[in-house]
């Protein structure tokens, strides 16, 4: 793992991003930005279950500020199984993803995917049903200014900084758009389509969401009272900027 240091360089990014927040009020059964809540699915797609058969959470949803590139003006929707909490982990680093990869992810542990991420701009409506396990609150998206902190490389022996390979992070926290804030080395990733990936949205690790009164706690959850994504591992989504598939999204999990 290529080991990177900080350098003093911090400069304000032009990227536009947007903080995930919550300002602990109700959704309405027509929201669009909620967690929990009535998602708004893709035309003819049905609540995502798991391979295991149970329904899966809706974690939160959100309508990409049209100003985000290549994505302004798509709806977000990310569930996980409520059954199955635990991190994707691929067995094998390849050069392009396979076709469907979505739906049966080469993972370690899982013979299919246990969760369901969708990106679509379909003029559908929210579901009849609401979420049962979380409680359904408006989140809020703030504009906010992105600040790009430059890392350089340590090289072993090499004291010209000048040649050290650099990485470029963003601010931290839960926002779309704007710049990944990678805690290990970046990942990249190229879509069965052929296009390459690009961040969308990221969650530091431990973001909770709170469950409803009387429904079971989750498993592997770091909090009794709420649900968390991936083992509340900081997550990154890398969606398909041709939009080949509405699940055409991957989750990649650092800690």
């Amino acid at each position: 793992m290529t080991v990177f240091e900080p350098s003093s360089e911090i400069r304000r990014s032009d990227l536009p991003m947007y903080l995930v927040e919550d300002p602990r009020a109700p959704a309405g059964p027509s929201s669009r930005n909620t967690f929990g809540g009535r998602p708004i699915l893709p035309a003819g797609e049905d609540w995502p279950e798991c391979y295991c058969g149970a329904r899966m959470v809706l974690f939160f949803q959100l309508d990409v500020p049209p100003d985000i590139p290549r994505f302004g003006g798509d709806h977000l929707l990310v569930f996980q199984c409520p059954v199955h909490n635990d991190a994707a982990c691929l067995r094998e680093d390849p050069q392009q993803f396979p076709e469907r990869y979505w739906e049966k992810p080469r993972i370690w542990g899982h013979p299919g995917a246990f969760w369901r991420i969708l990106l679509h701009r379909d003029p559908t409506g929210p579901a009849d049903e609401e979420e049962p396990h979380l409680l359904s609150r408006a989140l809020v998206l703030r504009p906010e200014l992105e600040t790009e902190t430059v890392w350089r490389a340590a090289l072993p022996g090499n004291t010209n900084t000048e040649t050290h390979p650099e990485l470029s992070v963003g601010r931290s926290g839960f926002k779309v758009g704007g710049l990944p804030r990678w805690q290990q080395d970046p990942e990249s990733h190229r879509c069965a389509c052929g296009a390459e990936m690009l961040f969308l949205c990221g969650l530091p690790e431990d973001v909770g969401f709170q469950s409803r009164p009387g429904q079971p706690e989750q498993p592997d959850s770091s909090y009794s009272y709420a649900y968390v994504l991936f083992l509340g591992n900081a997550l990154y989504l890398l969606a398909c900027p041709e939009h080949c598939h509405p699940a055409a999204v991957w989750p990649v999990l650092q800690h």
